[in-house]
């Protein structure tokens, strides 16, 4: 019998060329790197945990730099709680205002969970429509708030020079004085996402993201209320501000991260400040957000993704190679340096010394492939048809 295209195979599938097995995909199993935290267990301590009272009071002490003024929370406080007002009259009575209906209003962000940094007062409060998002309707909106707003503030003594502005953007209104900034950010109901035309209504992509900031604000509610947590991510919110190569680390990552590093662990209790700064650096040296790692997986989204996927090949490189180099500099003392106390940021990308060791940066182990110029691709495709009728010619 000839060999080809028909001969059977086991199973009763059909062989492919030549008499090939047909191609079978692989299954991805994604592996979780190692975590001491998870096996301490396995690996009992030969020796007596180090005193850490000196690095626990410096991550405590940069906490406390890091966050907001009483001044700074009561100027954001008196401005979210105004908008809020107007905007929830808005939904409850709108009176003759019949550019847009309000269906919800919900606040969000690092000010609603309690992770703000100082010198960043802003605030985020989403609106969902019952109608959809034209470009008008949230001009109108944005003349509405202000109106209100000022008719609220009619009794009271403003500073000139502080009076309110507001602005219209792609993702709806920002009302501002010299304290604080709200944003306040446009959505529309889910079901309507699929009616969005670009040329008339707001992005269906920032929409999207409105409504996933609402489900974010509610898990971490729920589940990340504990201090430690919100200490812990206001640190790595400001550890991602001076190393620019954590830059693609969004703060939804970083709020999941920080919720594993402390609660992740056989015990569900919090770990203590010192260790689970100390375990993000080791979690991610050792490949959480690297391909193929299970990574963490986003607890807002029906198909539960891993959120690194939204980095890179060579995003996710840097990430784990400067994390790798940092955590280096931690386990000889270098803390103040990483927390921003003292030196620079310069510690990612030079070597320095440390008690007479010398810590070098790695190098990437990711290069992004060349670009094709025009006319490769043709050139390749040609090509690998030529192989392929010359292989059918030999069978």
């Amino acid at each position: 019998m000839a060999r080809g295209g028909g001969i059977r195979g086991r199973g009763g599938m059909s062989r492919g060329i030549g008499g090939r097995p047909p191609y079978k995909a692989k299954m991805f199993l994604p592996r979780h790197p190692f975590d001491l935290a998870l096996c301490e267990s396995s690996f009992p301590r030969v020796k007596p945990a180090p005193d850490e009272t000196a690095f626990t009071n410096a991550l405590l002490k940069r906490n406390t730099d890091l966050s907001p003024t009483p001044a700074e929370q009561t100027a954001i406080l008196n401005l979210v709680t105004k908008i809020q007002s107007v905007l929830d009259n808005l939904v409850v009575a709108p009176g003759t205002f019949d550019a847009c209906q309000l269906d919800e209003v919900r606040q969000v962000g690092s000010f609603k969970k309690g992770t703000m940094v100082t010198g960043h007062n802003v605030a985020d409060i989403v609106v969902i429509l019952k109608t959809l998002p034209t470009r008008e309707a949230v001009e109108a909106l944005g003349n509405k708030v202000k109106e209100d707003l000022k008719n609220l503030m009619k009794s009271e003594v403003v500073p000139k020079g502080e009076q309110l502005t507001h602005t219209t953007n792609e993702r709806g209104i920002e009302i501002s004085n010299s304290f604080a900034c709200v944003r306040v950010m446009v959505t529309t109901l889910h079901h309507n996402i699929r009616k969005l035309d670009p040329e008339i209504h707001l992005d269906q992509k920032i929409m999207l993201s409105h409504l996933a900031a609402i489900r974010h604000s509610r898990w971490f509610e729920e589940n990340a209320h504990h201090s430690s947590i919100k200490v812990l991510i206001r640190l790595l919110r400001d550890v991602r501000n001076r190393f620019d190569r954590f830059e693609p680390l969004t703060p939804w990552m970083l709020d999941l991260l920080a919720h594993f590093a402390i609660m992740h662990n056989p015990s569900r209790q919090a770990l203590p400040i010192n260790v689970a700064f100390r375990r993000v650096f080791q979690l991610l040296s050792a490949g959480l957000f690297l391909p193929g790692s299970a990574g963490i997986t986003d607890p807002c989204e029906g198909v539960s993704p891993r959120i690194h996927t939204a980095m890179t090949l060579e995003q996710l490189d840097l990430c784990c190679l400067t994390a790798q180099t940092l955590l280096r500099v931690l386990a000889h003392g270098g803390y103040k340096h990483i927390l921003g106390l003292e030196g620079n940021c310069s510690i990612a990308k030079e070597m320095s010394v440390w008690d007479g060791v010398v810590v070098s940066p790695l190098d990437k182990a990711y290069e992004n492939p060349p670009e094709k110029k025009e006319g490769e691709d043709e050139d390749e495709d040609m090509e690998a048809e030529g192989d392929e009728s010359m292989e059918t010619a030999d069978n």
